[in-house]
């Protein structure tokens, strides 16, 4: 069997590689482990001065987690093995915020999902040509996790709240308009900018300063206004009507993108955002998250969502409560509320 995520030293520089191309390099639960161990291990030796997290072969940087773990799970063994991959990658989450030491993501390719929350920690986001990203949750009764709440609630304007609602995909270009990304390159200068940094970590700056290119007129800039506007408030029902109300084709288009995501989750994402926001620490925001996760994996809509657009791709999910309106406040202050003792997430030791 291939190693999931290629692990090397180069010099004075760690280099983790994730390597399962025929899933776009999505996250198992062995590989959030190897990558965990092998930073624990560099954060010690004092030889290592900066680590480079990039993909192997194919496309995509990492197109997310182990969906197909986690609806087996909800299905299977009333969520006990999804919450436990849910806790240990957010474990390696918040070990990447918290790392002393400074990692580069390149970013070449589809990078959503979990893709996002290893991404998004990192010091240097190098974003391409290639890339594309998204927290597409919502469609499939998740919401935008692993780090989701405390990155996407600091971005400018409302973006964060469209971007976690409606699964928009932003190119490269996009990405370093939103602060997402700290540098655009060319993608034909990543081999170059890798190897000099593997000599010279500590000149990452300058390096990636250095290749960087200005990126194309950033699409999404120009609809910046629109989001503000029609995103502008907490409640769900408020962004609904508000699109309901303006007939331009870019609030239909929007509003049909909306009515195939789960009001549950849109709901939950909305309050997650909120609540984030106000938080002083990342791992406060992963704990909050992981009460989510424990609950909403195990509600209808997860593994109805999965299966409508992952395993039958009918994408005709029946998603309950049905309606945003039926979405009661009592179900989201359930889902939110604290964990009984004992079940808490807790960073890693």
């Amino acid at each position: 069997m291939i190693n999931e995520v290629n692990i090397h030293t180069h010099g004075n520089t760690g280099h983790l590689s994730l390597n399962r191309p025929k899933a776009l390099h999505a996250l198992t639960l062995d590989m959030c482990h190897a990558m965990s161990a092998a930073l624990t291990d560099w954060a010690a030796d004092d030889a290592i001065e900066a680590v480079i997290l990039d993909h192997a072969e194919g496309r995509g940087f990492c197109a997310g987690g182990d969906i197909n773990l986690l609806r087996h799970s909800a299905l299977n063994d009333g969520g006990a093995g999804g919450r436990a991959f849910f806790h240990d990658e957010y474990q390696l989450n918040h070990q990447m915020f918290e790392y002393a030491k400074p990692i580069v993501a390149f970013m070449d390719g589809i990078t959503m999902g979990g893709g996002v929350g290893i991404a998004l920690p990192c010091k240097y986001r190098v974003a391409t040509e290639n890339t594309r990203f998204a927290m597409p949750e919502t469609g499939i009764g998740l919401f935008p996790d692993v780090g989701g709440g405390w990155h996407l609630s600091r971005l400018g304007g409302r973006l964060g709240q469209f971007l976690a609602l409606t699964g928009a995909r932003l190119d490269g270009a996009e990405c370093h308009f939103a602060g997402i990304a700290t540098h655009y390159l060319p993608a034909d200068k990543l081999a170059e900018a890798k190897a000099r940094i593997a000599e010279n970590p500590d000149r990452i700056a300058g390096i990636l300063s250095e290749l960087s290119v200005t990126p194309p007129q950033a699409r999404v800039e120009e609809n910046c206004d629109r989001i503000n506007k029609h995103f502008a408030s907490d409640r769900y029902e408020d962004i609904l009507a508000s699109l309901e109300a303006d007939d331009s084709e870019w609030a239909a288009k929007e509003l049909a993108t909306l009515r195939t995501k789960s009001p549950q989750t849109c709901k939950v994402a909305l309050r997650q955002l909120a609540d984030s926001a106000e938080l002083d620490s990342f791992a406060d925001n992963m704990r909050m998250e992981y009460r989510i996760a424990s609950r909403v994996l195990t509600r209808p809509d997860f593994a109805e969502g999965v299966r409508a657009v992952i395993v039958d791709k009918t994408h005709d999910p029946k998603w309950n409560p049905a309606t945003a309106e039926e979405v009661s406040e009592e179900l989201i202050d359930s889902i939110f509320a604290p964990l009984p003792d004992g079940e808490e997430w807790a960073p890693l030791k």
